[in-house]
This record gives C-alpha cells, sequence and structure tokens, in this order.
C-alpha cells in the first residue's frame, strides 16, 4: 500500500500468515483468519467466526482497541462499488444494536468482491 492510498484512507489486503504472527493471540480455539485489510494504523481481520476491527488510537498507537463483532450481530452490509471518477470501493456494516453502520473505504487494489463473498458466506448462514 502506497503512502498516498494510506493518507487517503484506502484499505489494502494483508498477508495472513503475517496477521496470524501479529494477532494470533486474539484468536480464541478453533478460530482462524481468513482475510485482512489495512486501513494506514487499523486493522479488519476476518476469521471463521468474527470480524475483528483494530483501532489504533492516539499520537503513537500504544493504545489499541478490538472491537469483536460476531457475524451473527451482523445485520446487513452495503458494498459499493469503484466508478470512473470515484476510485474507491465503500463497505458499510451494520450492527445490531449500533444506530450507525461501521464503514470502511478500499482502495482499487482491493478485491471488494471478496469482501463481500466473505460477509455473504458467514452473515447468510
Amino acid at each position: 500500500m502506497g503512502l498516498f492510498s494510506g493518507v487517503m484512507g484506502n484499505a489494502s489486503e494483508v498477508n495472513v500468515n503475517k496477521i496470524q504472527d501479529d494477532y494470533g493471540r486474539l484468536l480464541g480455539s478453533n478460530e482462524q483468519i481468513e482475510k485482512a485489510f489495512k486501513l494506514i494504523r487499523d486493522m479488519m481481520i476476518f476469521t471463521n467466526k468474527r470480524l475483528i476491527i483494530i483501532d489504533k488510537q492516539g499520537m503513537t498507537g500504544k493504545k489499541v482497541e478490538y472491537h469483536s463483532i460476531p457475524y451473527r450481530a451482523i445485520t446487513n452490509f452495503k458494498v459499493e462499488t469503484a466508478g470512473h471518477f470515484d476510485l474507491d470501493a465503500e463497505l458499510k456494516i451494520h450492527i445490531s444494536g449500533m444506530s450507525m453502520p461501521i464503514e470502511k473505504t478500499f482502495g482499487s487494489g482491493c478485491n471488494i468482491y471478496e469482501v463481500q463473498a466473505l460477509l455473504a458466506e458467514y452473515c447468510c448462514k
């Protein structure tokens, strides 16, 4: 991911093996990382059981919030693909009990259809 993409808030896919090494301690038994996407310092990790949103806070990023969302809590999600002039794709995830959706932007280097398929696989059981 280039610096410009990071500054603009675009997410890009990250190697699952690297994420396993860095965040494996967050996983429960029989939980596996399926895909991960990085957004500047923040991250979205899709496991076979839940979505983990990692929010690094403050100037140094030492304080970290781990938001764990079981797939059953996702009531619906929207994907808006990139267009000719808008080169970014957007993902909106609506969570039960939350009035506002979680919104993430994905750059052109990320396959938003793959993200949508992953959510559909786990949320639409």
